[in-house]
């Protein structure tokens, strides 16, 4: 284990104009890998999933595929670290505010299901990541309004 892994959870570089879009990708992409990871058999059949998802639905269309492969690699291998449940709230809890849920579950089932045996330890990660959706704390919102105003109805 590098020191740079344990001192930087997660090591992808934003850089697209959109912060929040890259995050919810990233977020997308660690879904995938907790569920691929699960059973400590990453197959390639698992990450050609995660990147079909995101494309088929075209949620990540500012990144390109050789992109989101090095994000699964890179995620994956992270989440093999002791202190993966930090990696995955820290990644998903900037994104929280956004629909993402259904995605993120769909896409976690389908991961689980990509290589025709769907390991215990698997759902367990789908257990998790729905339980993180229902509890990770809203992001605040920012900007005009945010301070305390009711919204009209």
């Amino acid at each position: 284990m590098s020191d740079a892994a344990t001192s930087n959870p997660i090591e992808i570089e934003i850089t697209e104009p959109s912060g929040l879009n890259e995050q919810a990708a990233v977020a997308l992409v660690i879904a995938g890998a907790l569920v691929a990871v699960a059973d400590r058999r990453v197959s390639p059949v698992e990450r050609d999933e995660v990147i079909r998802f995101i494309r088929d639905r075209g949620l990540a269309p500012h990144i390109s595929e050789d992109r989101l492969f090095a994000m699964f690699d890179a995620l994956a291998e992270r989440l093999e670290e002791p202190d993966f449940a930090n990696v995955v709230i820290d990644t998903l809890r900037p994104v929280s505010n956004m629909s993402l849920s259904s995605h993120l579950m769909e896409l976690s089932e389908r991961v689980a299901a990509a290589d025709e045996d769907v390991h215990p330890h698997e759902v367990q990660a789908i257990k998790l990541l729905r339980l993180l959706t229902l509890v990770l704390p809203r992001a605040k919102q920012v900007g005009p309004g945010a301070a305390g105003t009711v919204p009209k109805e």
